[in-house]
């Protein structure tokens, strides 16, 4: 067994902490002690370190780590590099002399953690090779994947089971952060692992306030606006439904001033990650992306996280808004849904072929229908749907206890009656001052953390920040790889004057210490001169002017979509909106004449309300992009006074 001097030895060498988070510490005994492990933890609660401390211990061993994606694989590595672990993935970005060469290094007992996919790990050529790396554990990240009742179901998690029967005396350590008490049950049938110990941390943020909000299409950008003001200069995580609704989103937040960046499955890589990289190291605060973003995301000062949409299910909501207040600050969750949302679950639901399947996502639509619809604290809510049972009954830090928000108050709940509103904010009084007698303490506002309650110059701050995005490109890694938020904060009130006291700030050990200390010595010395973060200069147009711009040069919609870097139908989308403004004309180009007679027609015959009306009631080949565009058309007509427009003339 190793000692409890070189485990706390280890943690202050390699990552400069000098204490565990909560059950971390049993975790790691736990390895290093050949046990099997089930651990549930939050995001955010440090589960990388339970498997990386003990491969930086275990000399001339390698911890095999399951991962589903290969850009956290990649973060994960660059991170261990720079302190002097040595760790490679095996993963088809890899040419294969590449792969040869991980696969004869990791033979020699070379790495301390080796990444690898489900999907390689399937392979039967893998467990053949794998027979030679002097492996010390199984480290499978994202577990409730193996599970059918989890949330992500993936077959190829399935395929792990093999591990036990091919390397029965290896011990298997399963990580989850959200796993409901059956699915739980289900990972450790399915790993077969022996009497693991089991570690679940409580469910219960108590640094996040979440607020639910039922709204129509009308008002929902309202809200975004109106939440997103509460948090001025603060990160934000948006998560829009489709990619369509991501860049329409971003455009708006563009055209109402507020810099934004997308985040879909649709952009190739290179650019998905820059925009990630851009948002990491706070050079743009705001991203809009699909549920297609967050995973493995390391970035600890997220303010809020605001959903657009009715997640399909709780553990998807947990996780996903989770992403707030990894740092332990106050942080908004804000659910802004529809109930057309609901109704699109339902239909995705009916689709469902496999009858087990479809009983289960039933059962995840009653839960989050439920959820939402609850007049009963959601934090509460939450750690029983995970199987916690709470002492207390209020938590005064969610919409139902403590009443909604000012900047929410003022608009009207869809479906629910000024009596049964006035009562539920009338009883966010009582409901504090019983969650105080119960010892919670009242909800922190997040909205002005970052410029009041951090004692940080903020000048400080983004003179640091800028240092440390400089850095992280020149290197090629991402930002916290340098340093992370807490690490930056602490720099900025510590303000160390020598190695030795950057050695003292949490999160430097030696390598990092020795890679970046004296850089950012210099860094304070220059800003102590007067130095100060450059100004990132203003997009010269806005979305709409530059699509205007674009336009009026005899743009097509789809060379429009390449430059701006969109899709087409959020191109279109854009221009029919500045039809209806009378901001441009409706061209004959942009659709077949006979194509604008039909839909003009239908839409004298069966009103301009519904799109999908009118779409069904013409062939097939009509797209909702041609029919948005004459609707537009016919809006503006009717907002001029013109009611009959006449026939569209053919072109000459």
């Amino acid at each position: 067994m190793v000692p409890e001097a070189d485990v706390l030895a280890a943690l202050r060498r390699y990552w400069g902490y000098d204490s565990f988070r909560p059950l971390q510490h049993n975790i790691v005994k736990s390895l290093l002690g050949g046990r099997d492990a089930c651990v549930v933890m939050p995001t955010g609660g440090g589960k990388s370190l339970c498997y990386q401390l003990p491969a930086a211990l275990l000399a001339q061993q390698t911890v095999i780590v399951i991962s589903p994606l290969i850009a956290l694989m990649q973060d994960q590595i660059a991170q261990l590099t720079q302190m002097g672990i040595e760790a490679a993935s095996l993963n088809s970005s890899l040419t294969n002399n590449e792969q040869c060469e991980v696969i004869r290094k990791a033979g020699e007992g070379r790495y301390r953690l080796l990444y690898v996919s489900p999907e390689r790990l399937a392979r039967a050529d893998t467990l053949g090779w794998l027979d030679r790396v002097p492996i010390s554990l199984f480290a499978i990240d994202e577990a409730h994947c193996i599970s059918e009742w989890g949330h992500e179901f993936r077959p190829e998690y399935r395929q792990l089971s093999r591990l036990r029967q091919r390397f029965p005396e290896r011990p298997i350590a399963a990580f989850t952060a959200s796993a409901t008490r059956r699915v739980r049950h289900d990972i450790i049938d399915q790993l077969q692992l022996g009497d693991p110990d089991k570690y679940i941390a409580s469910f219960h943020r108590p640094n996040l306030r979440y607020i639910v909000k039922q709204c129509e299409s009308g008002t929902q950008s309202d809200l975004l606006l109106k939440a997103l003001r509460q948090h001025p200069g603060s990160t934000t995580i948006v998560y829009a439904p489709t990619i369509a609704r991501v860049e329409e989103t971003v455009d708006f937040l563009e055209e109402h001033d507020i810099p934004t960046i997308a985040y879909h499955g649709r952009m190739d890589s290179d650019t998905r990650r820059r925009n990630q990289e851009r948002w990491m190291s706070d050079e743009v605060r705001v991203l809009v992306g699909t549920i297609a973003f967050g995973l493995g995301i390391n970035k600890a000062a997220v303010r809020s996280v605001i959903h657009l949409s009715l997640p399909k299910s709780i553990e998807q909501y947990y996780q996903e808004a989770g992403r707030a207040g990894r740092d332990g600050h106050p942080a908004d969750c804000v659910l802004l849904w529809q109930k057309r949302d609901a109704a699109l679950l339902a239909h995705f639901t009916k689709e469902i072929n496999d009858p087990a399947e479809k009983k289960r996502a039933w059962q995840r639509y009653d839960e989050i229908r439920g959820f939402v619809e609850s007049e009963s604290c959601r934090h509460r809510q939450i750690c029983a749907h995970f199987g916690e049972n709470p002492k207390w009954q209020s938590c005064a830090a969610c919409d139902v206890c403590s009443g909604e928000p000012a900047w929410l108050a003022q608009t009207v709940v869809i479906g629910r009656s000024k009596r049964k509103k006035s009562k539920r904010v009338t009883d966010s009084a009582r409901t504090g001052a019983i969650a105080r007698a119960q010892g919670v303490q009242p909800f922190q506002s997040a909205g002005r953390h970052d410029a009041d309650t951090s004692g940080v110059d903020p000048e400080l701050r983004d003179y640091l920040r800028e240092w440390r995005r400089t850095t992280a490109k020149q290197l090629e890694v991402p930002a916290y790889v340098v340093m992370h938020d807490t690490s930056l904060d602490e720099l900025c009130r510590v303000q160390p004057n020598s190695l030795a006291g950057i050695r003292r700030v949490s999160g430097f050990g030696e390598r990092k210490t020795e890679l970046y200390g004296q850089m950012i010595l210099d860094a304070l010395t220059q800003f102590r001169n007067n130095a100060r973060a450059a100004r990132v200069p203003q997009k010269a147009s806005k979305p709409a002017e530059e699509t205007m711009r674009l336009l009026a040069e005899g743009r097509t919609f789809s060379e429009i979509a390449g430059i701006r870097g969109r899709e087409i139908r959020t191109i279109v989308s854009m221009v029919a909106d500045l039809v209806e403004q009378g901001q441009v004309d409706l061209q004959n180009s942009w659709l077949d004449h006979e194509k604008r007679i039909r839909i003009e027609e239908a839409c004298a015959r069966l009103g301009l309300k519904r799109m999908r009306t009118i779409k069904d009631a013409l062939p097939p080949e009509f797209t909702f992009e041609e029919i948005r565009l004459v609707a537009a058309h016919l809006r503006r007509l009717q907002q001029d006074g013109e009611q009959h427009p006449q026939p569209a003339p053919q072109d000459r």
